[in-house]
């Protein structure tokens, strides 16, 4: 008689294996959706930094995880301790040497200045608590008597909506976040509209232009209105997945081009030999990116743009090599300290109470107890509008340092506050004189 074979059989189901990284984003509010590596609960990007290093057998398939540490060219992400040489080397954030006639390093990053590197850390590490009441309340003054004289009620509102979006903005199932952005894209394209500069044999710089949702709504614009000897070109110094002008039906109206703002000469590129006329445009251009956006289209007298328009925000990013209102301050008696206070000053008019979510929750609970010491010199709302005035000022520096290069240039609010605090939109086009010198 044949011996009866043994079966394995297991009352416990397999668990299941764990395909999505199970790091928690606490800025999403979610876990991250990357893929985990084979063996770990963690993607590349969010494995522990400190997991030991265990002895890996290629044949069986395992994977040793290795010392994971933050890249020194950009912390966000990390890289393997071991691999870092190479990853250097690969790495989005590394200094790129090009023989591109239209990357030249540094040509619009701004003048030498008489500041060392030293100085400048300094005045970043600068605490507006610290200073004197002589300094904080002679500057706030300063600020005043500028926003007085210059700005004050002069910003008129030009809140457009264009036809293409009117059914994106009726969506009932976009959250928020995504109805502002459609809002503000509508708005902007609005103003092209109003202000006709939508026509055929134009080239649209979209500076900053990320994943490129404003660059394909005005794509998306030109193929409707049959502009097809129009183009936009998108200008980004990272290259990003999930590209919004992918999804167009007919991409070559889009070209893109990998370039740091800082290191573009305008003139030198080629697509924009193709058309009569260019519209320098942007949604989101961070502090400095802004000015270094305005050096490059003014930095070469042979490729002046026709039209400017730029989403301002992020005051509190902008430099003071960059900037390219220098002259305007410091004709006020504003040097590269008082700009340093400036640009933590008008974090004011966007940050709310100025506390972080964890501390407005425990400051409600009922047996909260502040056992800290207020700094403060001014009221929320005084902050507030000081912070707003410094941000005016700013912009207003930018306008004085187009209008010396022949521009028209002026600011409108182009959504209200309940979309965006940062509802400021600068134009900018060339007086008469200057084009009839162009056409010379």
């Amino acid at each position: 008689m044949e011996p009866v074979k043994a079966t394995m059989t297991t009352d416990k189901a397999e668990e299941p294996v764990t395909t999505t990284c199970s790091y928690w984003v606490p800025r999403k509010k979610r876990r991250c959706k990357m893929t985990a590596n084979k063996g770990s609960e963690f993607c590349g990007a969010h494995a522990p930094t400190t997991a030991t290093t265990a002895n890996s057998d290629d044949k069986s398939g395992e994977v040793s995880f290795q010392e994971r540490i933050p890249c020194p060219l950009d912390h966000k992400h990390t890289v393997f301790k071991r691999k870092l040489a190479k990853h250097l080397t690969i790495c989005n954030a590394r200094d790129q040497e090009s023989s591109l006639p239209y990357i030249v390093k540094g040509v619009n990053s701004g003048e030498d200045l008489k500041e060392t590197d030293e100085e400048f850390e300094k005045f970043n590490q600068i605490k507006l608590h610290e200073l004197s009441d002589e300094e904080f309340y002679s500057l706030i003054d300063t600020v005043k008597e500028l926003y007085d004289k210059h700005i004050n009620s002069s910003i008129q509102e030009l809140q457009l909506e264009h036809e293409s979006l009117k059914e994106e903005l009726s969506r009932k199932d976009y959250g928020q976040e995504t109805l502002r952005q459609l809002t503000q894209a509508s708005s902007l394209l609005g103003i092209l509209e109003h202000d006709h500069q939508l026509t055929d044999h134009t080239s649209y710089v979209e500076f900053g232009a990320g994943k490129g949702q404003l660059a394909y709504f005005l794509a998306t614009v030109l193929q409707e209105q049959k502009l097809s000897h129009s183009q936009v070109v998108l200008i980004d110094r990272m290259s990003l997945r999930h590209k919004k002008d992918n999804k167009l039906a007919n991409r070559d109206v889009v070209q893109r081009i990998r370039a740091d703002i800082a290191d573009l000469k305008f003139s030198a590129l080629p697509e924009l030999k193709k058309t009569q006329r260019t519209v320098a445009l942007s949604k989101h251009l961070c502090g400095a990116a802004t000015d270094l956006t305005l050096r490059c289209i003014l930095g070469d007298g042979n490729a002046s743009s026709d039209y400017v328009l730029i989403a301002l925000c992020c005051h509190h990013r902008c430099s003071w090599r960059s900037y390219v209102g220098r002259k305007f301050l410091q004709e006020a008696g504003i040097g590269a300290r008082e700009f340093a206070i400036l640009t933590k000053m008008v974090s004011w008019a966007v940050c709310g109470t100025g506390l972080s979510r964890e501390r407005r929750k425990a400051m409600e609970s009922a047996d909260f107890q502040s056992t800290e010491t207020n700094t403060q010199r001014l009221t929320r709302q005084e902050r507030e509008q000081i912070g707003q005035q410094c941000k005016r000022v700013l912009d207003y520096g930018r306008l004085d340092h187009l209008r010396s290069h022949g521009y028209q240039a002026e600011l409108k609010f182009y959504v209200p506050r309940d979309v965006t605090l940062e509802n400021v939109v600068l134009l900018a086009k060339p007086t008469s004189s200057k084009l009839e010198c162009q056409n010379k």
